[in-house]
């Protein structure tokens, strides 16, 4: 729906081209896909407000699970290079590689904020109006 095609790199922080496509590629799609974009990145930042206090409590096992439901969720969105930053950063966690974790967590909220960023723009030029 989008006249330019995003480079691999762009693609791999977000890209619902495939999404649409197995929704049809029409209005429709677009529609649905919209919401769940919109969806998706509802939270903002929420979740590693959450799981960075989960984590300097030391609940390692509950911010997995925050990093876990955000990769499932915004991984839907084609966000592979998110995708691969969270089980990063969830295998360090169940692995208590509790040195790790720090430079983990902030490369994969660097990714999310692509995503959110790339999810805004691509909801500015193709979300239908009114929706």
């Amino acid at each position: 729906m989008s006249d330019t095609s995003p480079s691999s790199a762009e693609e791999s922080i977000f890209s619902v081209d495939t999404l649409l496509k197995y929704m049809g590629n029409d209005a429709k799609a677009l529609a649905i896909v919209s919401k769940i974009v919109r969806d998706a990145c509802a939270p903002r930042m929420a979740p590693f407000e959450q799981a960075a206090t989960a984590l300097r409590e030391q609940r390692l096992q509950e911010a997995g699970k925050i990093f876990h439901s955000l990769r499932g969720s915004i991984g839907t969105l084609g966000a592979r290079r998110l995708v691969q930053s969270s089980l990063e950063l969830e295998k360090a966690i169940v692995e208590q590689h509790i040195d790790a974790i720090p430079a983990l967590f902030t490369a994969l909220e660097s990714e999310y904020q692509l995503v959110l960023r790339d999810a805004d723009a691509w909801l500015q030029r193709n979300a239908p109006q009114g929706v």
